[in-house]
């Protein structure tokens, strides 16, 4: 028995074939892992805009056109709740 389980181990812990590095699996892995931090990079430059428009509301109001926005659609962007909370 304890052979077997030693056994069970060893092939437990080898990579599959298709893992290995070049082959399709890999390649899509890296295009989700790619896609993945694509996305993050967005939600933290939009994370980012509304900071600082929130700031610039706050400290510079007449700013606000010179983006061209009005207040209300500053105030509902900045309003918007992170995607883990809506």
């Amino acid at each position: 028995m304890e052979v077997a389980m030693n056994d069970t181990c060893t092939l437990a812990s080898a990579p599959h074939p298709a893992a290995r590095p070049g082959t399709p699996v890999e390649r899509a892995s890296r295009r989700r892992l790619a896609a993945l931090r694509s996305i993050i990079a967005a939600w933290r430059e939009q994370a980012h805009f509304r900071w600082e428009l929130k700031r610039m509301l706050r400290d510079n109001p007449h700013l606000i056109d010179d983006i061209g926005l009005t207040k209300r659609q500053a105030e509902d962007e900045i309003a918007k709740l992170p995607f883990w909370q809506r």
